[in-house]
């Protein structure tokens, strides 16, 4: 366990380390970029020796592992990111139980996680994914919906919109990526300017472009082989 935890922080720092270079490229503070580590189908065991070391943000992608991983690790003060896709049946095991949920990416989803946050008298924080590229095997809605689902979304109780959210197509050269992440900003100043509302979150950003998409406004990253390695594969 020792130099599993040694392992894992210094893979941390190195991310860090760059994640702060990026960050200062682009004229802004580390500190406003959180690092979410992405243990999704790595052992609860990981987490806790990262944790360990003084990280709190973790990203998971599926419910039941999720859910399995925080009852197993209910005594550690971490903050949970749902960052996988979500059926609206599921919602239950999730509102309430996450500081961010990353991928609401429909009418129908949003008013599932604001039904149950509100039988639970909490506010769930939420980002809306959207599908800039257009891919017909990821989530997300299209961009010619986001100002629709912003406006119903800011609407409803037990849920809060703090931001957006994407997943770019996969290119061998990050730099490819980069008009995504900036296509994904300029969609946040408009449905800021929309709602009448600041959205302070961009989540995008993982292992293979996260540094194009810190430097173009990135606040949420999402790194999981950087930092835990090959993930083992789903069983």
């Amino acid at each position: 366990m020792i130099d599993r935890k040694n392992e894992l922080a210094e893979r941390t720092t190195l991310v860090r380390e760059e994640l702060a270079e990026a960050a200062k490229k682009a004229g802004r503070t580390p500190d406003d970029i959180t690092l979410v580590a992405v243990s999704k189908l790595h052992p609860a065991s990981d987490i806790r020796a990262l944790a360990e070391t003084g990280h709190v943000d973790f990203g998971e992608n599926y419910v039941q592992e999720a859910v399995d991983k925080q009852k197993t690790l209910a005594d550690l003060k971490v903050n949970w990111h749902f960052i996988g896709g979500l059926q609206s049946n599921k919602a239950k095991f999730v509102a309430g139980k996450f500081g961010l949920v990353h991928s609401v990416d429909s009418l129908k989803l949003a008013q599932a996680l604001s039904r149950k946050a509100l039988g639970q008298e909490t506010v769930q924080d939420i980002l809306i994914q959207v599908n800039i590229a257009g891919e017909v095997q990821k989530s997300g809605i299209v961009v010619e919906e986001l100002p629709s689902l912003a406006e119903a979304v800011m609407e409803m109780e037990g849920i809060r919109l703090v931001g957006l959210m994407t997943l770019p197509p996969f290119f061998d050269e990050p730099e490819r990526a980069r008009p995504v992440f900036s296509r994904l900003r300029e969609l946040k100043d408009m449905v800021e300017s929309q709602v009448g509302a600041r959205l302070p979150h961009l989540s995008m950003g993982m292992t293979g472009d996260f540094i194009p998409a810190v430097e173009e406004g990135a606040t949420l990253v999402r790194i999981g082989t950087r930092i835990f390695g090959v993930r083992p594969p789903k069983v």
